[in-house]
């Protein structure tokens, strides 16, 4: 049974600094592609960053490039997101997904194409 479990969310003040972990279980992470979603209140789930499960590639959204990072660690089956310079649009529930091993540009950032999802957790960025 696939399971994903969210934790790390929380608030922070405008230009500071947090960390996601995705405790995955049920599944072989790389062999999958696995990343971040985010909705905001009022708005549209997007996606935030994703890791290709073929070729490791990752893909960000405009919004995130050069802020935050995404990593996995294949041995813990966990998936990390590291979120620097945060800023009050950031606020959101980040939900872990997975999806299928093929994943490109076109693909990515639509939520249809990941099969799996977790409970989400809250960031909120405030001062």
């Amino acid at each position: 049974q696939v399971q994903l479990v969210e934790s790390g969310g929380g608030l922070v003040q405008p230009g500071g600094s947090l960390r996601l972990s995705c405790a995955a279980s049920g599944f072989t992470m790389n062999r999958h592609s696995i990343g971040w979603f985010r909705q905001a209140p009022g708005k549209e789930r997007e996606g935030a960053s994703c890791i290709g499960g073929d070729d490791g590639t990752t893909y960000y959204a405009d919004s995130v490039k050069g802020r935050f990072t995404i990593s996995r660690d294949n041995a813990k089956n966990t998936l990390y997101l590291q979120m620097n310079s945060l800023k009050p649009e950031d606020t959101a529930v980040y939900f872990c997904v997975i999806g299928p091993p093929f994943i490109n540009t076109a693909t990515w950032s639509n939520p249809r194409v990941y099969n799996y999802w977790g409970q989400g957790t809250q960031v909120t960025v405030s001062s």
